[in-house]
């Protein structure tokens, strides 16, 4: 007889544990970080005015211009490849600038920090062992019953 008082009880125990601190773990960590933007991206870092270009540039317009000159093309004439290209470039363009100015900052204690990622890790320690306690159940009953164990 198993844990559980069935057959199988051990896995689905360990399973749900490990689901549950996994997840919980998780949870918390995810609660604890705050997004905020940064003044520059990656572009804008570079094209910044002042010596090192580290400030926010007021010509950051610049950046859709692309985009802008493909659309305009594209409605003139949507046979054009190149307009196609120069529109999804400058897409591309103000895409990185935008994610490139998300910063994350964990706004936790060390202890918490500590117990978060220790249920972060005892749960996936406890999924891993229910992989290998299921897996060891598949490959016992695959065994013929008339055959004993030497």
């Amino acid at each position: 007889m198993k844990p559980g008082g069935s057959d199988g009880g051990e896995q689905a125990f360990v399973t749900g544990a490990g689901l549950i601190l996994f997840a919980l773990g998780l949870y918390l960590f995810l609660d604890s970080v705050q997004v905020t933007s940064a003044p520059y991206g990656l572009l804008s870092r570079r094209m910044g005015r002042g010596g090192d270009g580290m400030m926010e540039t007021t010509s950051m317009g610049i950046i859709f211009v692309p985009f802008l000159l493909g659309v305009v093309v594209l409605f003139y004439d949507a046979q054009k490849k190149w307009a196609w290209w120069l529109s999804g470039l400058g897409l591309a363009v103000i895409c990185v600038e935008i994610l490139s100015r998300v910063r994350f900052v964990l706004n936790m204690k060390t202890t918490s920090l500590l117990l978060v990622l220790g249920m972060v890790a005892a749960g996936a320690g406890l999924l891993a062992r229910s992989y290998l306690v299921g897996s060891r159940e598949v490959s016992g009953s695959a065994k013929d019953p008339d055959q004993k164990d030497s």
